[in-house]
């Protein structure tokens, strides 16, 4: 539930100028203070409570419409979301008379493109303003070829935008969400994770050629996203080459 107005109006301000940086917030995803303060005293019992069913209760958000909304604040010019599921995303800010599009190895209904490799995709390099990976990154198996793709995608001034859990959160959230297949059902595949701690991120963020330059925590500190730029130094070409060389050994175990 985003608040009316408030979200395409920032986005706007964005979109014009990439070097504004407004801190993501929750308060932001409401429409007004008591709504805020409504879902934040009631975390414990939306957390217990089916997501589905917070999601038919007006005034209450949930874990999705937080880590969309939150999203959509970081969010610049053209977007790419891989990992896009339904594509919520890319739909609503679409919507709202900006380009995106949403890209996914499964066929979710509403995906934009499915691919095979989410690490090998058909756009040039540069072409998107913002990447974002939400609640995917430890899912996605060749995740060092995947963030090398993105730093290829992304302006030199482009964001990339992720939220994730940590290990022990992501642990006791998959085991509880029993209404959620996805979650529960399918299990671990090989190369997927439980989740990450902040070191482990930073570490493969930047083994990419990625710098973390905004943290935020959300629903009480349990939910995290990360805004994460091209890390410009001396040898930035370097780190270039570095990530697509990586990519390219990655393909050549298919």
């Amino acid at each position: 539930m985003f608040s009316s107005g408030l979200v395409p109006c920032m986005l706007s301000s964005y979109c014009c100028n990439s070097s504004v940086m407004i801190i993501p917030s929750e308060r932001k995803i409401y429409a007004s203070s008591f709504l805020y303060f409504i879902n934040l005293l009631l975390v414990p019992v939306k957390m217990l409570v089916p997501q589905p069913l917070i999601r038919i209760i007006p005034g209450l958000t949930s874990n999705e419409d937080l880590r969309l909304g939150l999203a959509r604040q970081a969010v610049i010019g053209r977007l790419l979301d891989i990992g896009c599921g339904s594509n919520r995303l890319v739909r609503e800010y679409r919507a709202d008379g900006f380009s995106g599009e949403g890209v996914d190895v499964h066929p979710w209904p509403g995906v934009d493109r499915v691919v095979d490799d989410s690490g090998s995709l058909p756009y040039e390099d540069g072409d998107f303003d913002s990447v974002v990976l939400i609640a995917c990154i430890n899912h996605i198996p060749n995740r060092s070829a995947v963030l090398a793709e993105v730093y290829r995608l992304l302006t030199p001034d482009g964001r990339l935008i992720l939220t994730f859990l940590t290990p022990l959160i992501s642990r006791i959230w998959h085991a509880w969400a029993f209404w959620d297949s996805d979650q529960n059902e399918r299990g671990m595949k090989e190369g997927e994770v439980w989740g990450f701690t902040l070191a482990e991120l930073t570490d493969l963020l930047g083994a990419a050629g990625f710098t973390v330059i905004r943290r935020v925590s959300f629903t009480w500190g349990l939910n995290r996203l990360w805004i994460c730029q091209k890390a410009f130094s001396a040898d930035w070409q370097p780190v270039y080459q570095r990530a697509a060389i990586l990519s390219e050994r990655y393909r050549g175990l298919e």
